[in-house]
């Protein structure tokens, strides 16, 4: 079965490094990801960053700073039935406001890196902008600055988590695709969302922003009965976005302070 179907090899684990590569059409990075599941790599492995995904739908005006998705990453089904490409095939897709670069769809793991997951520390270091968000990732800060450039030029970056053992391999897949810039990061992408919420200082920057006290309160009280009931990171923090908007409004500076609570 293809890349749309069930993989007929198993899933590559024990993801020990991150490989990149920048392209420069939408078509190859469709064909790139669906090269990739075919060969075995997961879903939960495979990062795409890029500005131009919604150039072919008529929601341009709702990716504004204002309408950055906070909440964590939303199901790629439903993102890649409006941006129109394979990024529906990923686990998740996401769309956040970076300094000098703009608006960006970001799916996979590096998504929730730059958007910021409940318990996430990198999404401070995107708010000085794409190149210092990929330097703190590991990415050599020359080629992170590229990489930047690029993007903000309207190329898109796929990365791709492997067992050191395949690295070499998805290179030279990602370069026969038409990748350029290839580069290998010794490390994976970290993973967030690991475990109960303990105090405020534990929310990402982002999130910690965009809450007041009493609303942090919330979301972590939330955030953790929602993981202890169901052990799902992503759906515990969509339940406790979900009780924040139930119960507060974004102030003139869209920060969630003002109670709908009556007293």
């Amino acid at each position: 079965m293809t890349a749309t179907g069930e993989q007929t090899q198993p899933a590559v684990t024990m993801a020990e490094r991150t490989v990149s590569a920048i392209f420069k059409e939408k078509e190859q990075v469709d064909n790139v990801i669906r090269r990739l599941l075919d060969r075995g790599v997961s879903r939960d492995d495979i990062s795409v960053i890029g500005k131009n995904f919604h150039s072919e739908t008529k929601i341009a005006g709702f990716l504004t700073k204002k309408d950055v998705i906070l909440g964590g990453l939303k199901q790629g089904a439903i993102f890649g039935s409006l941006f129109g490409s394979a990024l529906g095939l990923l686990t998740g897709v996401g769309v956040l406001f970076v300094p000098f670069v703009g608006t960006l769809v970001a799916a996979g793991p590096i998504g929730a890196a730059l958007l910021g997951a409940a318990t996430g520390a990198i999404a401070g270091s995107a708010g000085a902008g794409l190149a210092s968000a990929l330097a703190t990732l590991g990415m050599p800060e020359d080629k992170a600055t590229i990489y930047q450039t690029r993007i903000e030029a309207g190329d898109f970056m796929v990365g791709i988590e492997v067992p050191a053992n395949k690295s070499g391999e998805i290179q030279l897949l990602l370069e026969s695709a038409g990748g350029e810039e290839v580069h290998i990061n010794e490390t994976p992408l970290p993973r967030f969302g690991k475990g109960q919420i303990e105090d405020s200082s534990h929310l990402s920057p982002e999130i910690r922003s965009h809450l007041s006290e009493d609303a942090q309160r919330l979301f972590i009280a939330n955030y953790n009965s929602e993981l202890a009931q169901s052990g799902d990171e992503s759906k515990a923090e969509h339940h406790a976005w979900d009780v924040v908007r139930e119960q507060f409004e974004q102030d003139e500076n869209g920060i969630w302070s003002k109670s709908k609570m009556t007293v």
